[in-house]
């Protein structure tokens, strides 16, 4: 039987200025008692007025829900739709501002887990900010694994999850608040009040009360795990943590080049592949699903999945996050794809598949990287 008491108030407070100094912010930070879809759509929900108009980055899935959400919200929302083989673009972002210049809000994924891209979040705040909209960032993917400057980049509400690069807890998530969002939050009469999705009930019943007592029984579990990621990371120093996120991207994109078959990066331009996941093209005629049926039969531990929905036939996805960060994972991966490809008959005009090529180009960039 598991007797673990809740965190106290002072404790649970402590742990929010832990996650505040990895977000590099001195904003708020909200810990809720989640997976990290409820702050995003507390977010969304808070910050879309009726009548507000919003520009929402697309990049991959998680872009196309928060369109989604904000028209729910009766907000008028301009997306702007990159292709998932690569990312947005400050200059992008600079121009669909300016042809929309009442825009007050503009949402944007750091890092897509789901299509291996990440976004300049730094260059594209700075637009926003000189805009003087709101910036929205989901970093659930891109926390611990790359940098995440919170107060530098102009970010108003930036949400993160514990589960990828952290290594961490799925059900608890955070957002660190902006004073200017607060603001914006309180003035939308639509914006979650007394509900499970509401930032605002924290911000009255818990940060302006003096966090002097929590406003919802905390998940017990889900904060213990969260402290025992956060002392890993602090322990290990964040810098090293990510790069050895870095360190198995380089290695798995090195890999794949260099193994045939006709398997290559689904983000073409290495600047914009995203350091928790490589997305892989599948050649014509091979299926991505069945592919990784075949490698997951080797070994079902491996961090190797199939694109979702309909880039499930074409895109398979190898996630080096968080404990699957390491050379091993990689090389593991790289193997059994390269044998399903085989095992495929793929080759011919595509080139023959290269095991033991691939093993050693990932390990020569891995040992580069690092």
């Amino acid at each position: 039987m598991l007797d673990l008491a809740p965190p106290t108030a002072a404790g649970f407070a402590a742990v929010e200025r832990r996650v505040a100094a990895l977000l590099g912010t001195e904003n708020d930070v909200v810990i809720m008692q989640g997976e990290a879809l409820l702050p995003l759509e507390g977010c969304v929900k808070g910050a879309a007025a009726p009548g507000s108009t919003a520009l929402n980055v697309v990049t991959g899935p998680y872009g196309q829900t928060f369109g989604d959400w904000l028209r729910e919200c009766g907000a008028t929302v301009h997306d702007l739709e990159v292709p998932f083989s690569g990312a947005a673009t400050a200059e992008q972002v600079e121009a669909a501002l300016a042809a929309h210049p009442e825009t007050g809000f503009v949402s944007l994924v750091h890092a897509e887990a789901a299509t291996g891209n990440t976004n300049p979040v730094a260059e594209i705040g700075e637009v926003v900010r000189a805009h003087g909209a709101l910036l929205m960032l989901d970093a659930v993917a891109s926390v611990a694994a790359e940098p995440l400057l919170t107060d530098e980049w102009g970010v108003g509400l930036c949400v993160i999850g514990a589960q990828k690069a952290m290594g961490g807890p799925a059900g608890v998530s955070a957002v660190a608040v902006s004073g200017r969002a607060w603001e914006r939050l309180a003035s939308n009469p639509r914006a979650p009040r007394r509900s499970y999705l509401s930032l605002l009930d924290w911000k009255e019943r818990w940060i302006d009360a003096g966090r002097r007592a929590l406003p919802h029984a905390p998940a017990q579990l889900e904060m213990a795990a969260l402290d025992a990621c956060l002392a890993r990371i602090e322990e290990t120093g964040l810098a090293a943590v990510q790069a050895r996120h870095r360190a198995a991207a380089t290695a798995a994109r090195a890999g794949v080049l260099s193994l045939g078959g006709g398997l290559e990066p689904y983000v073409r331009d290495e600047r914009a592949a995203a350091p928790v996941a490589t997305t892989l093209r599948t050649p014509p005629g091979a299926d991505a699903s069945a592919l990784v049926a075949k490698a997951l039969a080797a070994d079902a531990s491996l961090p190797v999945a199939a694109g979702g929905g309909a880039l499930a036939a074409a895109m398979i996805r190898v996630n080096h996050y968080g404990a699957n960060a390491t050379l091993d994972a990689v090389t593991g991966s790289l193997r059994a794809l390269g044998e399903a490809l085989a095992g495929a008959g793929a080759g011919g005009a595509a080139g023959e598949v290269d095991t033991e090529a691939s093993v050693r180009a990932a390990a020569g960039a891995w040992s580069d990287a690092l």
